[in-house]
């Protein structure tokens, strides 16, 4: 039996010392085997910091995926860089991006990416909303409506193209898969404040393109299960999408990070 312990957006640049360590005492309290991070561990600047803290503190295999947050004050191409860098010189970080497909379990595989949201939910046009991550990550600034939709849909689609790549070799192997992944793939797991997030919101919360190629894949797999876990929101709440076919995604409060759920695979 396998112990994974599921966080999600720890946001650990909200954190004091004292917060930081009570929370790492809080996750070696529930004896996992492992850990699975869903993304938004903290920001750019102090990214490579957290991560070696976060090894450090935790004696277990961490498995992880970058969130939005992860890549504030910096680009794509920079943080990319760097946690490559962090992970050559690690044998317990993991990032499941550049993974492909991880055993968890004799009968249990893990696979994950960002994912991002492409801008294809909701009514992307009408949208006053302007998040953080448009004036935050270098690739963003400057771009009007139409060139960052652009971007948001590349992004979309480069999420879609990797789980198209590597669920169905995790599939073929593995009765059962973990994807995890930042921003919640259908809209229907886009919770906040109990409630699905509206027309405004969707496009910047949810990777359509993505959820796309879940679907298309677990229909030709209908004896396999598939569980996501996801975050980016900060609403928990569950969803079966299809039979085989279950997303979670974590709630999460800045300057509270908490672990999600253990599993036991």
């Amino acid at each position: 039996m396998t112990r994974a312990a599921w966080l999600s957006d720890i946001h650990l640049n909200f954190l004091r010392p004292v917060q930081l360590e009570k929370f790492y005492q809080l996750i070696n309290a529930a004896k996992p085997d492992c850990i699975l991070i869903s993304g938004d561990i903290g920001e750019a600047p102090r990214l490579q910091w957290y991560l070696q803290q976060l090894q450090s503190r935790l004696p277990y295999p961490l498995y992880f995926v970058l969130g939005n947050h992860d890549y504030y004050s910096a680009s794509f191409t920079d943080v990319r860089s760097l946690v490559e860098g962090v992970i050559r010189q690690s044998d317990r970080l993991h990032w499941l991006t550049i993974s492909g497909v991880v055993e968890l379990a004799p009968d249990v595989g893990l696979i994950g990416h960002e994912g991002w949201a492409d801008g294809r939910a909701g009514d992307y046009d009408s949208s006053g909303v302007l998040l953080n991550d448009y004036v935050a990550i270098r690739d963003f600034v400057g771009l009007d409506k139409p060139r960052r939709l652009k971007l948001l849909n590349q992004l979309g689609d480069d999420a879609a193209a990797y789980i198209r790549k590597w669920l169905p070799t995790a599939l073929a192997t593995y009765p059962h898969v973990v994807l995890v992944t930042h921003v919640p793939p259908f809209r229907e797991a886009c919770w906040h404040e109990g409630g699905i997030s509206d027309h405004d919101w969707l496009p910047h919360f949810v990777c359509q393109a993505a959820g796309e190629a879940m679907l298309e894949i677990m229909a030709k797999h209908p004896d396999r299960q598939l569980t996501v876990l996801c975050g980016h929101s900060h609403g928990q709440g569950s969803v079966h999408i299809r039979d085989n076919l279950l997303v979670l995604t974590g709630g999460a409060e800045y300057g509270k990070p908490h672990v999600q759920k253990v599993f036991e695979f």
